[in-house]
């Protein structure tokens, strides 16, 4: 009996060591095959990572084409006449009354080109005589005063991938009169990748002696704060200071519609309307902020009454619809 015992306990020992090594290769095999199979799937994330690469340096490729195609299609319309018929329509629906109101006082100015260039003189002289004062942590020049109505412009750089997404570098504003009452450069908060120098004007050592974004963000929500703001492509501008303001109290130079008329229902650039409409040639080569906010300031001077007139028409028609 203790022999019988013994036998079929030594039986189950043998049984137990065979499970023991069956599920030890087992699980050996099921390791083996999530390993190939892991090693399979970062392989073909590789080959797709680098199609990616090459259709994006396609989508580059085809981007410089069209530009080009564009370039010159925008040639051929200039050689015609087609731009100065549509100015001549402009003019006569709009009414141009001239530039800034202290250049309106003056009556021996004849044309918008001499009214440019006795600002245009004005501001350096100014520029050399002025002396600045801190005030709320915030420089405006003893001349420049706040005015109802502000001009703004942001100059800004590539981050992200391939420099593509846009950070604020400088952003300045002018008073109606086309006085700079606020202009700094801001510190990088992320890698930049583009400074985009031929275009913007920014270099590394603007951004190094910057002021901190929250300060600039926060001065120019102060100045702003009831204002009426006057800029071009306001939009992109307000995006990259992260700040809103009320729609009725936006005057967007590049949603204007007698400006988009101009050509043919798309949106102009600025620097097309400052040569057409005030005969000046801004933007050649680096921009500068305060150029363009002082330009975009004269334009919307020079509509003020006509732009004005017809916001306080819709307003009229919409208070009676609501009644």
């Amino acid at each position: 009996m203790q022999t019988l015992i013994g036998d079929i306990s030594y039986i189950l020992l043998i049984l137990v060591d065979y499970l023991l090594r069956l599920i030890y290769w087992t699980l050996k095999c099921v390791l083996y095959v999530l390993k190939v199979i892991i090693h399979q799937c970062l392989e073909s994330n590789m080959i797709q990572n680098t199609k990616k690469q090459k259709r994006v340096q396609n989508g580059e490729a085809e981007t410089v084409a069209i530009r080009g195609m564009i370039d010159a299609n925008w040639r051929k319309l200039l050689s015609s006449n087609l731009v100065d018929n549509t100015k001549e329509v402009i003019q006569k629906e709009t009414h141009y009354t001239g530039t800034f109101r202290r250049a309106r006082k003056k009556n021996n100015m004849d044309s918008v080109n001499t009214n440019l260039e006795s600002m245009q003189l004005n501001s350096i002289l100014a520029d050399s005589n002025k002396t600045k004062d801190t005030i709320n942590n915030r420089t405006v020049n003893k001349k420049g005063s706040l005015t109802k109505f502000v001009a703004m412009d942001c100059e800004m750089v590539g981050i992200g991938y391939n420099g593509e997404d846009h950070m604020l570098a400088r952003v300045s504003l002018v008073n109606k009169f086309g006085d700079c009452i606020y202009d700094k450069y801001v510190k990088a908060r992320e890698e930049v990748k583009d400074y985009r120098t031929e275009v913007s004007g920014i270099r590394r050592e603007n951004l190094i002696t910057g002021e901190e974004f929250s300060v600039v963000q926060k001065e120019v929500a102060e100045i702003l704060r009831g204002r009426i703001l006057v800029g071009h492509s306001l939009k992109n501008d307000l995006n990259v200071l992260f700040l809103s303001h009320p729609k009725t109290k936006i005057r967007d130079t590049s949603k204007y519609k007698p400006f988009r008329k101009m050509k043919k229902g798309s949106t102009p650039s600025l620097k097309f309307l400052a040569k057409e409409i005030l005969g000046i040639d801004i933007q050649r080569g680096e921009h500068s902020s305060v150029e363009d906010a002082r330009a975009v300031m004269q334009l919307y001077c020079t509509v003020a009454k006509t732009w004005e007139m017809t916001l306080s028409t819709k307003r009229t028609y919409s208070k009676k619809a609501d009644d």
